[in-house]
């Protein structure tokens, strides 16, 4: 594509519109037949804050953490996964680890996640260049600099996510219409996130606190700034799959990058600026509501809106708790399916989480509560219902949470242990303070905190696998950790003990039985859980005890262990291969665009 396309930003970008690419564009080559200049773009406060929400714009929609990145890339461990048989060449071929080079699932957000990329090069570079910038009044200058730190922000947010699903990927720092030659080759992953992690270092000194800015979370503020630069930094020094060995590798300076993140995280604990909502379940009610979080504990979230496929989501609907398309509350598909023996991970009766991450139950064709099979469990922390939409909609205006303070705690307490031999007294106190609100009531089921190196760190494994689920870290944390492969064979050999009744399901039930009732769209979660009928008392109590294998009077028998067939232990994860499934090949029509791509990792 020729450079004059692309020698001057169209305010139609600016204020949010959409750019277009077909299967022969190159995901480099960005064309803007603009009639207003940089100059003009950038000599204005208002128009620079467009252009930088343009960038904000590329976080939502369809192909970004409105559906596929959020939903589909992540979901493939043992908290969820997309449900389904097995295929290649479809979204079940991502989550069963064996996804073809032509599967089209991989196309777009390759090309949205540069998209974004663009649009962050272009505010990156002519933003410090404005007369604004440097001789603008006082609000003018730091109104930029703001603008210039969430640019460089987004970018890395961008690239993060091209890194952790394909690795090395081709790498540029300017905009298109700078760089002769857009047929670039991949540049290590180390290399980018080397200069992502100094790009956060200048965002933190530009972007305020959010007691300063007043923003929502849905705007880039300092503590977002410094919690990316922890998670990237955690990424950094963690494990990845490596193109020159095919092996999984961590560098031998990986603790400079656990310092960053212990660094990053102890100086957002320490602001006081953010906090964990005493209600772990209001976390998710408020992304479907848009409502302040007055802790603070969402730091940054991608925002949905427009009711399009383009800045809105499908969450609740793609993904949460399936609802019948005849029910009142209109149809919710819920393609993510929670692995049954996750919800054994869960404490039965202290942790408040289980509830609110696993939906259980569905809504049938007579708005009435009807339990789930243990195999088509849901994701309980997007539900349709919650937002007050009816009807058809798939988009649902219901955000996407990016990075939570109670993340911030526990990469504090991981980087701490890590460095130290051993946890300190804060690394023991962010972790009980994420487990505290979890078992708020039952405290005395929290257990005794492991003091060692080892036991504190597979505490802190096991945390973050109870307090994110269906959130989109599992995966990428096994990853970092390499434990992904240890972890699946872990899962397979667990689902076989959960069907034969063995192990710590000796006593789960092969069926459960429950009577209809009416759903009551409640306050709490607990209070429509109240309205569950089943035989034999509560869920804890139901699905922790042999039941009778004749249906009692009033009741319909639904499969619990029964329902795992011989065969879903192997279809766990069926396709993955180490030194390979960890990352995603390119997608083909991509590496046609480029003779300098190689398409590596044994795809």
């Amino acid at each position: 594509m020729k450079k004059s396309y692309i020698k001057s930003l169209v305010l139609f970008l600016a204020m949010g519109g959409s750019l277009t690419f077909t299967s022969c564009e190159s995901y480099l080559d960005v064309e803007n037949p603009s009639t207003i200049s940089q100059d003009a773009v950038f000599s204005s406060v208002s128009y620079t804050n467009s252009a930088v929400i343009s960038i904000y714009n590329r976080l939502m929609g369809d192909n970004t953490y409105g559906s596929r990145i959020s939903t589909l890339y992540p979901n493939a461990s043992d908290d969820f996964r997309v449900g389904g048989a097995y295929n290649p060449l479809d979204r079940r071929g991502i989550s069963g680890f064996g996804v073809h080079p032509d599967n089209t699932e991989l196309f777009r957000p390759f090309l949205e996640l540069y998209s974004g990329i663009e649009r962050a090069n272009i505010a990156i570079k002519y933003i410090p260049a404005s007369n604004l910038y440097t001789n603008g009044t006082a609000a003018e200058q730091a109104a930029m600099r703001k603008l210039h730190g969430e640019a460089l922000t987004l970018r890395a947010v961008f690239y993060h996510e091209l890194i952790r699903n394909w690795g090395d990927v081709p790498a540029q720092f300017e905009p298109s219409a700078d760089i002769p030659d857009l047929n670039l080759p991949k540049t290590d992953r180390d290399e980018i996130y080397d200069r992502l992690l100094d790009d956060l270092k200048l965002a933190a000194e530009l972007v305020p606190w959010r007691s300063e800015s007043g923003d929502p979370s849905t705007r880039v503020t300092k503590g977002a700034v410094k919690g990316l630069r922890a998670r990237l930094a955690l990424a950094r020094g963690g494990y990845s799959l490596r193109r020159d060995s095919r092996a999984m590798e961590r560098r031998a300076d990986y603790k400079d990058y656990y310092q960053i993140a212990r660094d990053e995280t102890r100086d957002i604990i320490q602001s006081g600026q953010h906090g964990l909502n005493p209600s772990y379940e209001n976390i998710f009610r408020g992304l479907h509501t848009s409502s302040m979080d007055p802790t603070g504990e969402r730091i940054f979230e991608a925002g949905a809106y427009g009711g399009n496929a383009r800045t809105d989501s499908k969450l609740g609907y793609s993904n949460g708790l399936r609802i019948d398309a005849s029910s009142s509350y209109g149809q919710a598909n819920g393609q993510l399916e929670a692995i049954p023996t996750y919800f054994y991970e869960f404490d039965p009766v202290g942790d408040t989480r289980r509830d609110v991450t696993i939906a259980y139950f569905s809504i049938n064709k007579d708005d009435q509560i009807d339990l789930s099979t243990s195999t088509l469990m849901r994701d309980g922390k997007f539900r349709k219902y919650w937002t007050g939409i009816t009807g058809t909609n798939q988009t649902l205006g219901i955000n996407w949470p990016i990075l939570r303070y109670a993340d911030v705690l526990l990469m504090f307490a991981e980087a701490d242990n890590e460095l130290n031999g051993a946890p300190s007294g804060e690394a023991v106190a962010a972790y009980e303070a994420v487990r505290r609100r979890a078992f708020a009531g039952n405290e005395d089921r929290m257990g005794v905190t492991p003091t060692d190196q080892q036991g504190f760190f597979q505490a802190v494994v096991q945390e973050r696998f109870l307090e994110f689920g269906g959130e989109g870290i599992r995966k990428y944390d096994l990853i970092r950790w390499n434990q992904l492969e240890s972890v699946i064979n872990q899962t397979r050999a667990k689902l076989v003990e959960f069907r034969n009744g063995t192990g710590k399901y000796a006593n789960v039930p092969n069926y459960v039985y429950v009577k209809l009732t009416p759903f009551r769209n409640s306050p709490t979660v607990a209070q429509e859980m109240a309205g569950l009928d089943l035989f034999g008392g509560s869920v804890s109590e139901a699905m922790y005890t042999p039941a009778p294998t004749s249906t009692p009077e009033g009741y319909t028998r639904k499969n619990w262990r029964a329902a795992l067939s011989e065969t879903y232990p192997q279809e766990f994860a069926v396709a993955f291969k180490p030194g390979q499934s960890e990352l995603f090949p390119i997608y083909s029509g991509v590496l046609n665009q480029n003779f300098r791509l190689t398409q590596d990792y044994g795809y």
